[in-house]
C-alpha cells in the first residue's frame, strides 16, 4: 500500500503536468505550425514567380499575352496552386489562369514591396496571396498574383493536433508503466541510473545504463538526434552570409575564444619594388573563417611564408590583419629548411598526399620526416597553448598537415573544443595501413572533439580505419568514437565557395567580353569552341586522363579539327618534388604528341598554359568558356566545379566532372563521368560542347541553386554549431555533477 501510495503521489502531479502541457501545446503549436505553412508557401510563391519570369524572359521573340497566358497555364499545373494573375498598375486583370477565383480582383491583393504575401477569406475558404513585380519588357509595371488554397494547411495542422495530444496521452501511459515496473524491480538501481543519465555519462561518455534504464537511455538519445535534425533542417531554410556567420557566433559562441590552425596563412607580406606588401591568397577556407575571426577578435596560427612576413610582426610574432581593418591576430610559426622540407615536402606531401588519394602514386615514408612532421607539430600545439586565454577555447585545425595536432591539444588543453577538418580524402583501411605510423596519426586525430570530412564515404572509411587498427568503442549509428575515455564526433560538412552577391557579379566583365579575351588569348577565332581545364598541376587532377580525352574527341567527332580548343591552366605547384617534375614533363609530353597529330594550318587542339591565374582571370575564363572539364582521379571536393557553376549568371557552357570527387555527389546536374574511361569522357566533352542552350540553362539552374545555398559560411556554421551544441552539453553535464558532489 505504501509503494501504491508513493506511485499515485508521483503519477497524478504527472498527469496532471501532462494535461496542463497539452493545454499550453496544443494552441502554441497550431500557430506554429500555421507560420511555418505560411512561410512555405511565401518561398513556394517566390519561386513560381522567379520561374516564370525566367522562362518567359528567355522566349524567342516579342512577348505577348498569348505566350504569356500558355505558360500561365502550364505552371498553375501544381495542385496546391488556386491561379496565377497578372495586374496592371491601374488594378485591371490583364491575365488569369482558368482557375483563378473570380472573387479576386486586383484591387484587393496590393502591390509588391518588393514581395507581399496576406491570407483573404473567400466564400469557398482561405487562400494565400502573394504578390510579386513582373519586371519583363514592356510589363516591367506590372505585377504577378499567385494563390494558393489553405485547405490543405488546415488539414495537415489538425492531424498534427491529433498526432501531438496522442502523443501526450502515449508518453504519460509510458512514463506511468515505466514508473510502475522500475519501481517494483529495482528503486536503487533507478536512482543510480537517473543519477548517471543527469550526468550526462549515457550520453557523452561510454557509459553503459542499467538495463531498466536502458529503454530510457535510447529515447533521450533519439529525442536529442530529432531535435538536432530539426535545428538543421530549420537552418537550412535560411541562406547563409557572412554577416549572418558572424551573428551566428555573437549568439550561439557568445564570448568565447577562437583559435585557427592552418599551414597557409591568410595575409603573406612579400617585398615588391623596394616595398613591402600585403597579398591574400585564393583561398576558400579564408574566406570562410575570417568573418569568424573578426567577430570574436580571435587568433589565427600559420606558417608564416612570406620573405617580408618577419619585418611586419611584433616581438610575439603577431600582426594584426586585415590591414585596412585590423580586427584579429596573425600569430607566425617560422620554419627552417630542413623543417619545411621534412614536414611539408617530405610526410606530408610525399606521403600523406598520395597516400589519402587514389591516383596511383606510390607514397614515400621517411624516420626523418616524420621527426620532422612530429616536431613542427609539437610547435604548433606550444602556439596554441600559450595563445589561449581560456582553459576551453574553441580550436579549429585545418588539413592533413596537423594530423598529430589534436590529441597534443588535448593534453594540455583538456577542456578545449577541437575540430578538425580533412580537406582530402580519407582512404580504405587497406591503404591507409600503408603507412608506418598509422595508430600514431589515428591516436592523434582522435584527440578532437569534432572531426570532419567533405563525404560520408570518408567518414565511414575513418571509423573502419580506427575499427581496424585501435582499440576504441564506435558507435556506427551515431557517427562516434570513444578513445581513452574521450568522445570524437566524426561528420561530413562538404565544403563550397563563396557565393557572389549581386554586386560583385555586377562588377565582373560581360559575358561576350570574356569570350572574346579568352579566344585572344588562345589565337582563335571568335566562333571558335573553346573547354578549359583549371587545376594546380598535380598528378591527382586528371589531367593526363583529360588530354587523352581530347585526342579521342577529335578522332571520333573530325567536325572539331580546326573549330575546337581545350586550353589547360596548370598552376604549378611543389615543383621541388620529383613526383611533379616528373608528372609535368609527361603532361607536356603528352599535348605535345597530340598536337602534332590533330594539328594543322597553325591550329592545336590543345593549349597547355602553366602559369599562375588570379582569381579575375580565372573567373574570366570560366565566363567564357564553352564548357569546364574537371576529371580529378580523387579529390574530398574540388572547388573548381563550384567556382564554374558561379561565374556563370548567363545559365550557358556546361560541366563535365569526375565521379571521383566529393562534388560529383551534389552537383548531380553536371555530365558526370569515369576519367579513367576515355571514350566516355570524350564523348561528354562533346555533349557538353554541343548541347542545346534549353539544357544548358536546366542545368545550370539547377547546379547554381545547389551552390548558392550550400555555400562556404554554411560550412562554417555547421561546424561551429555543432560545437556549440557540444559545449553546452558539457558543461550543463559538469555543473549538474559538480552540484552531486557538494550533496
Amino acid at each position: 500500500m505504501k509503494s501504491l501510495r508513493l506511485q499515485l503521489r508521483f503519477l497524478l502531479p504527472l498527469a496532471l503536468l501532462l494535461v496542463a502541457a497539452a493545454y499550453i501545446t496544443v494552441p502554441l503549436m497550431d500557430r506554429l505550425t500555421l507560420r511555418w505553412f505560411l512561410r512555405d508557401l511565401d518561398i513556394r510563391a517566390t519561386f513560381v514567380a522567379d520561374t516564370l519570369r525566367g522562362n518567359l524572359s528567355i522566349l524567342p521573340g516579342e512577348l505577348t499575352l498569348e505566350t504569356m497566358q500558355a505558360e500561365f497555364n502550364r505552371a498553375n499545373r501544381d495542385e496546391r496552386l488556386l491561379g496565377i494573375a497578372l495586374c496592371d498598375s491601374q488594378n485591371a486583370m490583364l491575365l488569369r489562369t482558368p482557375s483563378f477565383p473570380e472573387g479576386v480582383e486586383c484591387s484587393l491583393v496590393g502591390n509588391p514591396a518588393p514581395t507581399q504575401s496576406r491570407v483573404l477569406p473567400l466564400r469557398q475558404g482561405e487562400i494565400h496571396v502573394a504578390v510579386a513585380p513582373f519586371n519583363i519588357g514592356a510589363f516591367s509595371d506590372d505585377r504577378l498574383v499567385v494563390l494558393h488554397d489553405l485547405s490543405y494547411v488546415h488539414r495537415r495542422t489538425a492531424d498534427s493536433r491529433d498526432y501531438l495530444i496522442m502523443f501526450f496521452v502515449g508518453l504519460g501511459l509510458a512514463i506511468a508503466l515505466v514508473t510502475v515496473l522500475v519501481a517494483h524491480i529495482s528503486w536503487r538501481g533507478w536512482v543510480a541510473g537517473t543519477r548517471a543519465l543527469l550526468r550526462g555519462e549515457s550520453l557523452l561518455k561510454p557509459f553503459q545504463p542499467p538495463p531498466e534504464m536502458q529503454g530510457v537511455a535510447n529515447e533521450l538519445r533519439a529525442m536529442l538526434r530529432e531535435m538536432d535534425e530539426e535545428r538543421r533542417i530549420r537552418l537550412h531554410a535560411e541562406a547563409w552570409s557572412a554577416e549572418r556567420l558572424r551573428n551566428l557566433l555573437n549568439t550561439e559562441l557568445r564570448g568565447e575564444q577562437v583559435i585557427v590552425v592552418s599551414n597557409r596563412e591568410p595575409y603573406i607580406h612579400t617585398h615588391k619594388d623596394d616595398k613591402v606588401v600585403v597579398s591574400r591568397p585564393a583561398s576558400g577556407l579564408v574566406t570562410a573563417i575570417e568573418p569568424v575571426m573578426r567577430a570574436c577578435s580571435g587568433t589565427w596560427i600559420a606558417h608564416g611564408s612570406g620573405d617580408a612576413d618577419r619585418e611586419t610582426v611584433d616581438r610575439h610574432d603577431h600582426v594584426q590583419v586585415p590591414p585596412d581593418d585590423p580586427s584579429y591576430t596573425l600569430r607566425r610559426i617560422w620554419l627552417s629548411e630542413d623543417e619545411e622540407q621534412g614536414y611539408y615536402y617530405g610526410f606530408a606531401n610525399e606521403g600523406m598526399w598520395p597516400l589519402c588519394h587514389l591516383a596511383h602514386t606510390r607514397p614515400v615514408f621517411r624516420l626523418s620526416d616524420w621527426e620532422f612532421y612530429r616536431k613542427v607539430n609539437q610547435r604548433f600545439a606550444d602556439a596554441v597553448v600559450a595563445e589561449a586565454r581560456t582553459e576551453d577555447p574553441v580550436v579549429l585545425i585545418q588539413d592533413y598537415h596537423f594530423a598529430l595536432l589534436p590529441a597534443m591539444l588535448r593534453e594540455k588543453l583538456p577542456n578545449a573544443t577541437i575540430i578538425t577538418f580533412w580537406h582530402i580524402p580519407w582512404p580504405n583501411p587497406e591503404s591507409f595501413g600503408v603507412c608506418p605510423w598509422h595508430q600514431e596519426i589515428l591516436r592523434g586525430m582522435l584527440g578532437s572533439s569534432i572531426l570532419g570530412f567533405h563525404t560520408r564515404f570518408h567518414c565511414r572509411n575513418f571509423l573502419e580505419s580506427v575499427d581496424r587498427f585501435m582499440e576504441a568503442r564506435i558507435r556506427l549509428e551515431e557517427s562516434t568514437i570513444t578513445f581513452d575515455g574521450e568522445l570524437t564526433q566524426v561528420k561530413n560538412y562538404p565544403i563550397s565557395i563563396h557565393w557572389p552577391d549581386a554586386e560583385e557579379a555586377a562588377s565582373w566583365p560581360a559575358i561576350d567580353t570574356c569570350r572574346s579575351a579568352l579566344r585572344k588569348r588562345l589565337g582563335v577565332p571568335e566562333d571558335h569552341l573553346v573547354a578549359v581545364g583549371v587545376d594546380r598541376f598535380d598528378y591527382t587532377k586528371g589531367i593526363i586522363e583529360r588530354f587523352n580525352a581530347v585526342d579521342r574527341l577529335i578522332s571520333k567527332y573530325p567536325e572539331l579539327r580546326g573549330r575546337f580548343t581545350f586550353a589547360q591552366f596548370a598552376a604549378p605547384t611543389r615543383s621541388a618534388l620529383d613526383e611533379y617534375q616528373l608528372f609535368v614533363h609527361q603532361a607536356v609530353a603528352l599535348a605535345e604528341r597530340i598536337n602534332k597529330r590533330h594539328g594543322r594550318d597553325g591550329w592545336q587542339p590543345i593549349q597547355l598554359i602553366a602559369e599562375n591565374q588570379n582569381a579575375e582571370e580565372v573567373n574570366s575564363h570560366y565566363r567564357g568558356a564553352d564548357a569546364c572539364v574537371v576529371t580529378s582521379l580523387h579529390d574530398g571536393m574540388n572547388l573548381v566545379a563550384k567556382e564554374f557553376v558561379a561565374a556563370r549568371d548567363d545559365l550557358r557552357g556546361a560541366l563535365v566532372l569526375s565521379e571521383f570527387t566529393g562534388a560529383a555527389r551534389e552537383l548531380e546536374a553536371a555530365l558526370i563521368v569515369n576519367p579513367y574511361d576515355v571514350e566516355v569522357t570524350a564523348d561528354a566533352i562533346y555533349k557538353a560542347l554541343t548541347m542545346s542552350r534549353e539544357e544548358q540553362a536546366a542545368r545550370m539552374r539547377s547546379l547554381r541553386a545547389i551552390v548558392s545555398e550550400d555555400n562556404i559560411y554554411r560550412w562554417a556554421a555547421n561546424m561551429l554549431l555543432d560545437a556549440a551544441r557540444m559545449r553546452r552539453t558539457e558543461r550543463i553535464s559538469a555543473r549538474i555533477v559538480s552540484s552531486g558532489e557538494m550533496r
